[in-house]
């Protein structure tokens, strides 16, 4: 009996040592096998120390892939206080090279930290203070690569781009805008110390930093450098008070170009005041926008029928009575009998307060909301303003008269591009983007994409049509001729807004503008010019924005291979005009009947013979009047 208890006792205690045993072993095969690589790394962790390397931001393309926005390295100083054994001598040397407070250098080698990032002093080194640092070779005191971005072209398209900060945050534009996708993930240089921090003989690990991804923009390089040099040359000419100029393809909603003025240099954008910096006003600027409002009220009328403009006919006293308010024509008395083609070739106000009382308030403030106005756009750019309307009930006689020519409201430099496109694309109101594509940096595959969004049908076809005859119109017989362009076909609108101050309007201060497309049976881009306050010269959109939208223009013919057109408009010349007269065929006629027939042009001739075989320019196109005609002649 007492030898089976004791047998007992002995196998219970074996079975608990056994177990124990395969408790220890499971333990063991656990920690070793299934948890190894989780407290491996827990472990290296207590003793590695990250020296971080920031990641490149993602580059910035226009829409045919040249570069406006890159990165470039830099070094910036790092401490690794435990290293550092003689922390007053490196205080006193890196404060000297780098013209820094001893105490606020000294303060950072003595933090109780891992690793200590001297900022803002040591960040973003140039060449020769990195050098100098290096060349000290101090335990602890460590030089790091540092993107930095930058901008190749500086000032231009700086308030679309916006800025980064010092740790490459995006600060505003599309910086911010596409933030989340333009930030890459930093990398590091892994190194391991002990618990003092003195470093062990263990290889380093390097872990590369993943650059941001890449945005196309829909912006055209050539056509936006084109645009920054017509606003320079506007400062330097008319000193006004601000400055813009905005080109949007009417088909898509594309943004081809986009500048303001004042601007600021996005690499240095300290150096500027917040209110220039923040400030993008083809967005966020609101004002009256004036004639070139008169396109929405044109093709209201013509799609509810409520004007002929070939039949129907107004004559101009000079002004128009609404209620107790007396609306003055532009012209000192008038301008008489004419067309109501003629009264928008010549912009004027009491022909348009007559077609604002056809509509009826109801109706006109409709299609003012039809053609997007009072409502932000959707543009991929933060600080996008809405304008003002009147409110429908607060919209008597006189607001209706004065809404008709663009009195009385508010709006944005966007607003009335993307309008305009609408009355000339065939009615069609778009949703205007700057950002085609967000692209992988490695494979170049697209994460995200852009495309041309509907939003409405404003207008029909038909009278998008008549809308852009009237507008060839204006530009070959009317207020725009200084934006006209031979042998190409342009449409637009002059405007000159007043502007308001303390309630009152102000006398000889004006916001200048002009709208223009082309070409005019087809329209590949829609430029709007608005400038405040031009000094030194009458101030009319007319006299002021229209030579300059035409200069952007003509520029646009080479950049988007526009083609001519001979079948538009012919502008008659007035005394003090440039002439230009169309070429006659002189093809097949003798040199003798040829000199007869250009006897309005210089003549050159190259090849030999007596007769024309080939003329340049070709026949039909329009040449000043004295300008050269290039004859080949050939037996």
């Amino acid at each position: 009996m007492f030898k089976n208890a004791i047998n007992t006792r002995v196998r219970v205690v074996f079975l608990g040592v056994t177990l124990i045993f395969i408790l220890v072993i499971f333990k063991v095969f656990y920690i070793e096998v299934i948890q190894y690589e989780k407290l491996s790394n827990l472990a290296s962790n207590l003793w590695s120390r990250n020296l971080p390397i920031t990641a490149d931001r993602g580059n910035i393309y226009d829409r045919n892939g040249k570069i406006i926005a890159t990165n470039i390295t830099t070094t910036s100083l790092v401490f690794i206080p435990n290293q550092v054994t003689d922390k007053e001598k490196v205080a006193k040397d890196i404060s000297e090279i780098l013209g820094a407070d001893y105490e606020d250098i000294l303060a950072h080698v003595s933090k109780k930290t891992s690793i200590e990032r001297v900022h803002p002093e040591g960040r973003r080194l140039d060449y020769e203070t990195a050098e100098k640092i290096n060349a000290l070779n101090y335990d602890g005191v460590y030089l790091v690569k540092e993107s930095k971005r930058h901008y190749p072209y500086d000032n231009l398209l700086s308030h679309t781009l916006g800025y980064v900060g010092i740790d490459n945050q995006g600060l505003s534009g599309l910086e911010l805008q596409y933030d989340k996708y333009l930030t890459g993930v930093d990398g590091a240089i892994k190194y391991f110390s002990d618990g003092k921090g003195h470093r062990l003989d263990l290889e380093e690990v390097y872990m590369a930093p993943q650059s941001g991804m890449n945005l196309t923009l829909t912006i055209d390089l050539d056509l936006q450098l084109a645009v920054e040099k017509e606003l320079d040359n506007v400062i330097d000419m008319y000193n006004p008070e601000d400055a813009l100029i905005l080109a949007m393809s009417p088909k898509t909603g594309e943004v081809l170009a986009i500048a303001n003025r004042p601007d600021f240099d996005s690499n240095n954008y300290q150096k500027y005041s917040t209110e220039t910096i923040n400030r993008n006003l083809a967005i966020w600027k609101t004002y009256e926008p004036g004639s070139t409002f008169k396109i929405m009220t044109l093709a209201a009328s013509l799609e509810e029928k409520e004007v002929n403009l070939f039949e129907d006919t107004y004559f101009d006293s000079g002004s128009i009575q609404v209620e107790n308010a007396r609306i003055k024509c532009w012209k000192k008395g008038g301008h008489g009998a004419q067309t109501f083609l003629n009264v928008v070739e010549n912009s004027c106000n009491p022909g348009f307060v007559i077609l604002g009382q056809r509509l009826g308030t109801e109706r006109l403030y409709d299609y003012v909301n039809r053609f997007g106005f009072g409502g932000k756009t959707g543009i991929d750019l933060n600080g996008e303003s809405t304008g003002i309307l009147f409110k429908l009930d607060r919209m008597g006689p006189v607001e209706t008269a004065t809404t008709a020519f663009g009195q009385g409201i508010s709006v944005t430099p966007i607003q009335q591009v993307r309008a305009v496109s609408a009355a000339v694309n065939g009615g069609y109101l778009l949703k205007p983007y700057i950002v085609k594509t967000v692209s992988e940096p490695e494979t170049n595959a697209t994460i995200v994409e852009n495309n041309t969004t509907i939003i409405s049908q404003v207008i029909s076809e038909e009278t998008s049509d008549m809308v852009r005859y009237a507008l060839e119109s204006v530009v070959a017989n009317g207020s725009g001729r200084n934006a006209y362009i031979e042998n190409y076909r342009v449409g637009g609108k002059t405007g000159t807004a007043q502007k308001v101050e303390n309630g009152v309007y102000l006398t000889g201060n004006y916001i200048v503008s002009f709208i223009g497309f082309m070409p005019t049976d087809d329209p590949e881009i829609v430029v709007y010019v608005a400038i405040n306050n031009p000094k030194g010269i009458t101030q009319y959109g007319g006299t002021v924005s229209a030579p300059i939208a035409k200069n952007v223009l003509t520029s646009a013919i080479e950049i988007l291979g526009i083609e001519p057109d001979l079948e538009g408009m012919s502008k008659e010349y007035r005394w003090y005009e440039d002439s230009y007269v169309k070429i006659p065929d002189a093809t097949g006629l003798s040199k003798k009947d040829a000199i007869k027939l250009l006897k309005e042009f210089k003549i050159e001739y190259s090849g030999s013979g007596e007769t024309v075989l080939y003329m340049s320019p070709e026949p039909g196109y329009y040449v000043k009047k004295g300008g050269t005609v290039k004859l080949l002649l050939s037996d």
